[in-house]
């Protein structure tokens, strides 16, 4: 299982993170902040995953037991790539498979990269929904969903057609709206017949 999918800068700041194991907030932070100081220091040419026994992600129906107090089987294990001035990074169990995990970040980046063309820190900042997104199409509840960019790409592009679309659609402010049959362009009952018409579309 994906436990968490996390993307910060190389000063430690997040700029996603998705947490498919619930988790109360405080211990998420406290969690993007050992797992950057674990990772941060690491040289370049180290391998790319390492066991963290101290990451305690409780599995459905547990508890989250204390720091150190080490369960049975817990072998959290943490999956990352650095891109220029981002981390990405993947914590998940013992079920994964390292190499798998490590391809799916790459397809996770190209992916990114479709949608944005040549994707940068700050299309991560200020579109982050669209960011959720293309992961929502990669993963759903810790479960890999699809690995074909060529689908991930279609999919992604296809919603925002459809919310462009919808947008346009529920647009309050639409000349037809403000408009009133029958009544000359000059009239002053009809401009304020047509305001009355539109207050009352948008419910007010």
């Amino acid at each position: 299982m994906i436990h968490a999918v996390l993307i910060f800068n190389t000063h430690g700041k997040p700029r996603l993170s998705k947490f498919f194991t619930p988790l109360p907030p405080l211990v998420q932070q406290s969690l993007i902040s050992q797992i950057f100081s674990l990772i941060s220091d690491r040289p370049a040419g180290v391998c790319n995953f390492l066991d963290a026994p101290d990451l305690v992600f409780p599995t459905p129906g547990s508890t989250i037991v204390e720091k150190g107090k080490r369960k049975e089987g817990d072998d959290t294990r943490v999956i990352y790539r650095h891109y220029a001035t981002l981390y990405f990074v993947f914590v998940v169990d013992g079920a994964e498979s390292e190499l798998g995990i490590l391809d799916l970040i790459q397809v996770f980046v190209e992916s990114l990269d479709r949608s944005f063309e040549n994707v940068c820190e700050l299309d991560l900042i200020f579109h982050f929904d669209e960011v959720h997104h293309v992961l929502s199409e990669i993963i759903q509840g810790g479960l890999v969903l699809e690995t074909n960019i060529n689908e991930i790409s279609a999919c992604v592009q296809a919603a925002s057609r459809n919310r462009k679309a919808s947008a346009a659609s529920s647009n309050p402010l639409i000349p037809s709206v403000l408009a009133v049959p029958g009544a000359r362009g000059g009239s002053r009952g009809g401009s304020a017949d047509g305001a009355r018409r539109w207050l009352a579309s948008i419910g007010v």
